[in-house]
């Protein structure tokens, strides 16, 4: 103006213009400094500076002081506690009320006046990389498409060939988990399953959708790939907290208000913000979703511990971490139903801190604001999603599996002529990568027919056959990588039963002594193994050779009078087949007796300890030395001493028998009288032991008051993926 107005000449002018006059601005006595210059900027922006500096205007922010100063004591305590073991010099905090969209506190650096970290930079506003943060983006997006929490992907070192070259994530501590679901993999922060996510979504998808979340930095899509979902892609701290708040709203999106009133010198009210509707960018039942996801503490208690940062006692809280690489930014992101709120540490100039990830570093001034604030305020709950099962295994938790009854023998499905002794369950599975389930872009409709043209699917098979691979050789435990059997068991048929007939008695005879020999022909298509004996289902004894034949007493505890007597013939892999002749025995038990009293014939014994006692009954015991208890495995026709009793002196004695893992035996005892003249022994007891059933799930009660009912209404699978 002064050289229009001929005050000066064009070479005083120029030489004017290239003089440096700096004007250094002074800040002193204000609080919140970033905030209220974030604030001026915007107001410049509507009303020009001169209007702001000398119009007179009155501004009403959004700003809650009383949390804004929590938060400045949270940050400068937060960094200065770690400044030196960590080397991180610097914080930024933004919290915003979901409902709303405004901005509740922000921290734009440890301290506006340190020149050493450049506090006067407001992080809150630029651009740095969110890490593992950015995940819940990429699952949620994935939740919109008809993935699940339950999703079973593949936790294994892959390779991604791109248009770039070949791309292989890593996990942060370098290990594979092998199949698990995406609520452990988000929670566990792991990176190769969240690669594979952000392929299955689609980085066009995923972009789209941060960007109806909020985001304003991701405008040239061909800038990004499969690293996004790691945080591969610049957010604003503002704009990353704001998209939290998204979620903690239930999938409706505020833009972030700071102010809430302007009025001119004169008192008129040049722009007031006003209650309104949000916008939905999100499902409801999605939003819920990735809620219950990020407040699932278990979930996230193998690699941050029950009692980490991420958590707030009884008040639910969903919590991401995130840091980048060689720990340049630490990030904790997180909310309640009310308030959502975001932390950043790390160094201005981008020097890497020393391992300090999003959970140590940001971790406590999060965990300690959110505390602060939330003190003495009632405890909210999210509200629980609908999970259903798609009847997709690997969506519901799965590995692709059947489980089938085969015939150990012949390696087929077992048959009605299959003996229990030879019925085996067993699961078959072909391990394969999601992809060979599902279409990516609509996981829950067909099955691919050629999930093989899909560019991942040669490298992410490869991947899960070479961790297979290794964990056998590891762990020395064989995987049955393979279809179930179609063709049904072939051995265990009529044409092999063995055929047998007693010679000795014959049927209807008359025994006047309780001694004497049982006598067999038996033959069979594979040849007989053994044979057993019995009176009255009561187990006799057993011949392992032939001539089969079996020299026996009959217990006195079988009275006089006509009895049954059976003998089963078996082959090598149980095939039987039996005789029964009648017999009417004339010869009375003598007045000594030996009982075995428990278990009782046929009992199935549940093997919840490792011994059970066995009780046996004696009549005139001082007349004895000793009482045995034998155990004979039916299978191999071996006895073993169970148990023994020196002089007795009670009527019953208890033995404790150390229960085999599982099978048919025959317990019997056998009394020695003190001069070796009488030998008294019982029947067999057939027991049946097998493995101890799972504890029933306990009892529900009923809720306290103010706590959130059952959540019936998530699937929850029950099937274990830990494969060794």
């Amino acid at each position: 103006e002064m050289l229009d107005q001929e005050f000066i000449t064009q070479e005083e002018h120029d030489v004017a213009i290239l003089e440096q006059t700096p004007v250094e601005v002074s800040l002193t006595n204000i609080d919140a400094p970033h905030f209220v210059l974030y604030v001026k900027e915007l107001l410049e922006e509507t009303y020009g500076r001169s209007a702001v500096e000398q119009g007179g205007l009155k501004v009403v922010t959004t700003l809650d002081y009383d949390m804004q100063m929590i938060a400045e004591e949270e940050v400068l305590k937060g960094v200065d506690e770690n400044r030196e073991r960590y080397g991180l010099t610097n914080s930024a905090l933004v919290a915003i009320d979901p409902k709303t969209g405004q901005i509740l506190s922000m921290v734009g650096s440890k301290d506006y006046f340190d020149d050493e970290i450049d506090g006067q930079v407001n992080v809150t506003t630029r651009l740095r990389q969110p890490g593992s943060s950015f995940k819940p983006i990429v699952y949620a997006k994935s939740f919109e498409m008809g993935y699940t929490p339950n999703t079973v992907l593949w936790d294994v070192e892959t390779t991604f060939p791109t248009v770039t070259g070949n791309y292989t994530p890593h996990n942060y501590d370098l290990g594979e988990l092998g199949p698990l679901r995406v609520r452990d993999a988000l929670q566990r922060s792991l990176n190769i399953p969240a690669v594979k996510m952000a392929y299955l979504v689609g980085v066009e998808n995923a972009l789209d959708f941060a960007t109806s979340l909020g985001y304003s930095t991701f405008g040239d899509h061909s800038a990004f790939g499969l690293s996004l979902v790691l945080g591969g892609g610049e957010v604003k701290l503002l704009e990353h907290t704001n998209a939290y708040a998204s979620f903690a709203n239930e999938g409706v999106h505020f833009e972030t208000v700071p102010i809430l009133r302007v009025e001119d010198n004169d008192g008129t009210v040049l722009e007031e913000w006003k209650v309104r509707e949000g916008k939905r960018v999100v499902e409801a039942n999605v939003a819920r979703t990735i809620s219950h996801v990020l407040s699932d503490n278990a979930a996230r208690a193998p690699v941050f511990g029950a009692g980490s940062y991420l958590q707030l006692g009884e008040r639910p809280v969903a919590a991401k971490t995130g840091t980048t690489n060689d720990y340049i930014d630490g990030w904790l992101m997180g909310y309640t139903p009310s308030l959502a709120v975001g932390v950043w540490v790390g160094n201005n100039d981008n020097t890497p801190m020393n391992r300090a990830g999003g959970s140590i570093g940001a971790g406590p001034i999060w965990s300690g604001f959110m505390t602060r604030v939330h003190q003495g305020k009632p405890i909210e709950y999210f509200t629980s999603p609908v999970i259903e099962a798609t009847g997709k295994s690997v969506l519901d938790g799965s590995i692709g599996s059947t489980t089938v009854v085969i015939d150990r023998a012949s390696g087929k499905l077992a048959t009605e002529y299959t003996p229990d002794s030879y019925r085996e369950e067993r699961t078959y599975a072909q391990y394969h990568s999601i992809l060979h389930y599902v279409d990516r872009e609509d996981p829950t409709g067909s099955v691919p027919e050629h999930p093989e043209d899909d560019e991942m699917y040669a490298s992410w098979e490869a991947g899960i056959t070479a961790w297979l691979q290794k964990k056998q050789e590891e762990t020395g435990t064989p995987i049955l990588n393979e279809e179930p059997p179609t063709e049904e068991d072939d051995l265990h048929v009529p044409k092999n039963f063995p055929s047998v007939r007693i010679t000795n008695p014959d049927n209807n005879d008359d025994l006047d002594t309780r001694s004497f020999t049982i006598s067999v022909s038996a033959d069979a298509p594979r040849g007989v193994s053994r044979t057993e004996f019995y009176i009255d289902g009561q187990y006799l004894g057993s011949d392992s050779s032939s001539p089969w034949s079996l020299a026996t007493t009959i217990p006195s505890s079988i009275s006089r009078g006509v009895h049954t007597l059976k003998v089963v013939a078996y082959d090598d892999i149980d095939n039987s087949g039996s005789d029964t002749v009648t017999i009417n025995l004339n010869a009375d038990a003598g007045s000594e007796s030996l009982e075995l009293i428990d278990p009782k014939n046929g009992q199935t014994i549940e093997r919840q300890s490792e011994t059970y006692t066995v009780v046996v009954s004696l009549k005139d015991p001082e007349g004895y030395r000793s009482v045995s208890l034998y155990a004979e495995d039916l299978s191999t026709g071996s006895t073993t001493l169970a148990g023994q009793t020196l002089d007795p002196s009670s009527p019953f004695l208890t033995f404790e028998w150390s229960l085999p893992a599982s099978g048919t035996w025959a317990l019997s005892a056998r009394a020695i009288s003190d001069d070796g003249s009488t030998e008294l022994s019982t029947a067999g007891v057939l027991v049946e032991i097998v493995p101890a059933s799972e504890p029933a799930p306990e009892e529900t009660t009923e809720p306290a008051e103010g706590e959130p009912a059952t959540e019936e209404t998530i699937f929850v699978p029950e099937t274990d993926l830990n494969l060794f």
